[in-house]
Parts: structure tokens; C-alpha cells; sequence
């Protein structure tokens, strides 16, 4: 699954607001342990002109010197958790915190990234505001070395990057994309040439009504702390990535005039797997280049043999008809290519019933047998391609599914992959020649799967079906595939997985009805 959530390390409320006398503000004031953040701007209430705002300031673990939890945003890149800079999107997201009075409506939030360090303080009052100390809205830190002011009462912040968030109903959550500004707290505040500056230093962000200038009051929204009891309402960052790898070693089509260009090609794996742990394979120097050929069966269908089959262009393949495609690293011991094969280009053969790849070091472009053929050979693996037809109707599916490797609980550090067997649900094979035979998987092209918790529905984990494809599943040989990372829920409760699946006849995606119950124990 491409998800991976971090939740806040320091947040707390800063305010200018009146105090209950009316007569003095309480700029010193500080809710750091407060298990609420608020915004509000209040205009009006000591004279006709008076206007009273607060601001939310909160600090996430980026790197490991700011995160002090064992785990930050930058430690999980470091270590293959999460992808490069340009194939994954962060967000962020606070949730709302229910209260009894008037909440704003139709309003603009502003999300900045705070220009110097400050400390989250102890402070629980929001109503009298009692509690002083730092972070507040005249001092950052507070510390037996001195008080530190900021440079302008309310907080410092960067002019850029601003993210804004438009807010159209009062209990409404808040999720934004600030990836651009996640990905320089990553780089960090380091030194470019002429002297510029890369990337900028963690130190959370600020959230303000975007017009605190108005000549009206906004009411006051509430969005749960980090401090919160409950565990899914806390503010978090949160990484999405389409980790899904769809192998079509198990729907591998010929090339076809019926389809475009890009639906010809076949994406095909190699897991290199040593010792039950995935590793790089050593040869293939720096650039991990590694070729892929296909070979026709025996009389007996059994091993590759004669010479390699001619590929059309696409994909791996850059010049058509060659005998090799290029595959390249896709992360640690995982290798892909793309190609294409017509169905009777080859050698003036009819069509195959089973091809044979071949993954090997060898860029040799001379049409030679593989058994003479240079290079180091890595794997040989088996497919059974098949020819694309149209039809005459318009199809229409329903799929049944099943968990074939569902416990009844997990532990909370676990990261499980859950393995779906996936039918047509009218599928309704001959008896007598199938009950003894594997049950054929169908390889759904776009699945997607959610959470939610069993005591109240609560989606946990959403259906990822808009861009960022985070919850799509993987598939196989086997069939369809996706790994949960359990840390991600609480334990002590029951879960629910669901599944969706596109319908490309009609555009929509369709929800599978069955939940699959486990649950997770400390």
C-alpha cells in the first residue's frame, strides 16, 4: 500500500485575544498540552474596532534530529519506506473537533511554514487564559538562556510556499497537499552555489484565517491536538504513492490493431529474492539495466528454444522488431521491463501457446539461440499470451473476492500483505473437468481497497481512487495483492477491509458488499 502517516511532535494555539476582563490581551498565554488547536478571529467585542485572531502552529517529524521518536519523514526515504522526491504527495490533515457554539462557514485558511524554532509549552486554559508561557503570541521560546521574541507578534513565517485551504461547512476536516514544502524541510537549510539557500529548516507550520482583516467576526473552528485521545484525530502528515505493481505475466495479450499503442504493451517482474530478503542483483553495475528476451517452447512446450523472438517497438523495446527490451531497477530487488508481441511475427511461426522470458546481461542484438547467446542469465519464466477480441456486446461484470490469508488478529508492528483471489461472480465452470483443477484468478486492472473500524464505521483508510491511486492492489500470477502497515491503526480494536472495483464499460467504481473482520492486539 503507498500510505504512511506521521503524526504531529509539537502543536498548540497562540492568541491575541481578550482576556475575560476585557481589559487586558493575553499575549503570553500558551496551550501547548491542550487536546484542541483553534482558529478564530473575533471583531468587535472590547469596542466597535477591536479584533481579537488566534493561530495554530504545528511541528511534524521530518527528519530524525527534529522528529526524536525514532522515525521521521526523512529516515523512512532514507531507508526505502516511502519513494523519491516526484512519486509521492504529502498532506495535511487536521480533523474537526466538535463544540457547542456557532462554527464559521465559507472561509479561506492560509497554511505557512513558521521561519524559526518554538517551543510547544504546557499551557491548558482556552477559555481564561490562565496558563502562560511559550510559544505565545508576542515570544517563540521561553528558556533559562532568555526569551525569544518573534520578529512580528504572531508569529514568523515564510512568504513562500503558502498553501490555502477553502472551508465551505463548518465541521468540515482539513486536508491540503503541501508536498512542495515538505520535500524542502527534507532538504534541509543547506548552502547552494552563490550562496542561496536549499531547502528550508522544520519548523512546523502556521494555520490563520486567510482575512483576519475583516470587519466581522469568523465564530471559532476546532480541530483536535496531538494530545487527543483519539488516536485517528490527531493531526498527521500523510504520504501517498501508487505502489501498486500490476505484473502481466498472468493476462499477457498479443499486440493487436484493435488496441492503442500503450494498451499493446505487457509490464513483466522479477523478484530477487535471496535468503527470504529482496536484494539488488550485483551485476548489473550502476545503471541496473537488465535485458529481456522472448523465446518459443519446445515441441512439448516445456523450455525455451531456437532464437529470440522479434519484439515490436514500445516500451523497453526501441527499435521494432529487435530481440531485446530494457528493464530497469524499480526498487530493492525488484526489476520491470514493458514490451509488445504480435501474435504471428515471429519466425513465420502461428501463433504461440506459451512463450518463455528470459532476463539476462546480454545486449546482444544478434538474433542467436539461447543456449549460445552471451551474458549471465538471471531467471526463465512462463507465460500463456492471449489474442485480443472484440465483442459484440456490451460487457458487464461482478466480481466475488475472498482474503485467502485473513487472521483472525495481528500485532501492531506487523506489516501484512493480504492476498485476494478475485472471480467473476457468475463464473460457473464444468464440474467434471474443473473440481480438481486451481481456480482461474481474475486480474482486475484497477482495485482499490479501504479500512474502517467495525465499532462505528469510521473510515480508517479510504478508498485511494483519485489520483494518487494509494490503496490500488497489486497483482500476480497469483492474482490480486496489497500490504497493510498495522502500525497505521489502533490497537485493542476490530477492523474491516473493503474492496472496490472499476467498471471501465461504465465508468464507475463499485463497491463489493462482504467485510473482511480481523483484529489488531498490542
Amino acid at each position: 500500500m503507498g500510505i504512511k502517516r506521521y503524526t504531529a511532535i509539537a502543536d498548540t494555539t497562540i492568541t491575541n485575544a481578550f482576556k475575560p476582563n476585557l481589559t487586558s490581551r493575553a499575549t503570553g498565554s500558551n496551550m501547548g498540552l491542550s487536546d484542541s488547536l483553534e482558529v478564530f478571529r473575533i471583531y468587535g467585542q472590547e469596542s466597535s474596532s477591536s479584533a481579537e485572531l488566534s493561530r495554530v502552529l504545528i511541528k511534524f517529524p521530518v527528519t530524525g534530529a527534529n522528529g526524536g521518536s525514532g522515525y521521521s519523514i526523512k529516515t523512512d526515504r532514507d531507508n526505502g519506506v516511502i519513494p523519491a522526491s516526484g512519486s509521492v504527495s504529502f498532506y495535511l490533515r487536521l480533523f474537526n473537533a466538535p463544540h457547542p457554539f456557532t462554527l464559521p462557514r465559507d472561509y479561506n485558511l492560509t497554511i505557512a511554514a513558521v521561519s524559526r524554532s518554538w517551543d510547544e509549552g504546557t499551557g491548558l486554559d482556552m477559555e481564561a487564559y490562565s496558563d502562560s508561557g511559550s510559544a505565545n503570541w508576542s515570544s517563540a521560546v521561553s528558556s533559562s538562556s532568555g526569551v525569544v521574541h518573534w520578529g512580528t507578534a504572531g508569529g514568523d513565517f515564510h512568504t513562500t510556499p503558502k498553501f490555502s485551504a477553502y472551508v465551505d461547512k463548518g465541521p468540515d476536516d482539513l486536508e491540503v497537499e503541501i508536498t512542495w514544502l515538505v520535500e524542502e524541510w527534507i532538504s534541509g537549510s543547506t548552502a547552494g552555489a552563490g550562496g542561496s539557500t536549499l531547502g528550508k529548516e522544520n519548523d512546523g507550520v502556521g494555520i490563520y484565517l486567510t482575512n483576519e482583516s475583516a470587519y466581522s467576526s469568523s465564530y471559532t473552528k476546532k480541530y483536535f491536538a496531538r494530545d487527543s485521545e483519539f488516536f485517528f484525530k490527531r493531526p498527521v502528515i500523510e504520504a501517498r504513492w501508487e505502489s501498486a505493481k500490476k505484473d502481466n505475466r498472468g493476462n499477457f495479450y498479443y499486440s493487436s490493431s484493435l488496441a492503442p499503442a500503450a494498451d499493446n504493451l505487457n509490464i513483466l517482474y522479477l523478484y530477487n529474492y535471496v535468503r527470504g530478503r529482496l536484494r539488488d542483483i550485483p551485476g548489473l553495475g550502476g545503471d541496473n539495466k537488465i535485458y529481456v528476451s522472448l523465446y518459443s517452447g519446445s515441441g512439448d512446450n516445456t523450455v525455451p528454444t531456437g532464437s529470440a523472438l522479434r519484439l515490436s517497438k514500445g516500451g523497453g523495446t526501441v527499435t521494432n522488431l529487435d530481440i531485446n527490451a530494457t528493464g530497469s531497477k524499480v526498487s530493492t530487488g525488484i526489476y520491470s521491463c514493458s514490451l509488445a508481441l504480435t501474435a504471428a511475427s515471429t519466425h513465420g511461426e502461428t501463433t504461440l501457446t506459451k512463450i518463455f522470458d528470459i532476463w539476462h546481461t546480454s545486449s546482444d542484438g544478434v538474433d542467436v539461440d539461447v543456449k549460445t547467446r552471451g551474458g549471465t542469465i538471471y531467471h526463465t519464466g512462463a507465460i500463456t499470451p492471449v489474442v485480443l477480441h472484440s465483442s459484440d456486446i456490451k460487457p458487464y461484470k461482478r466480481y466475488a473476492c475472498n482474503i485467502t490469508n485473513l487472521r483472525h488478529a495481528y500485532y501492531k508492528d506487523e506489516t501484512v500483505q493480504f492476498r485476494v483471489y478475485t472471480r467473476e461472480r457468475d463464473w460457473n465452470p464444468n464440474i467434471y473437468s474443473k473440481a480438481v483443477a486451481t481456480p482461474v484468478a481474475n486480474y482486475i486492472d484497477s482495485a482499490s481497497f479501504k479500512v474502517i473500524r467495525i465499532v462505528d464505521e469510521l473510515d480508517v483508510i479510504a478508498f485511494g481512487t483519485g489520483s494518487d491511486r494509494h490503496t490500488h492492489l497489486s497483482y500476480d500470477l497469483s492474482g490480486s495483492y496489497f500490504d497493510l502497515d498495522m502500525a497505521l491503526l489502533q490497537p485493542g480494536y476490530a477492523y474491516g477491509i473493503k474492496f472496490a472495483f472499476y467498471d471501465p464499460a461504465v465508468s464507475t467504481w463499485n463497491e463489493y458488499p462482504d467485510v473482511f473482520k480481523f483484529r489488531v492486539e498490542e
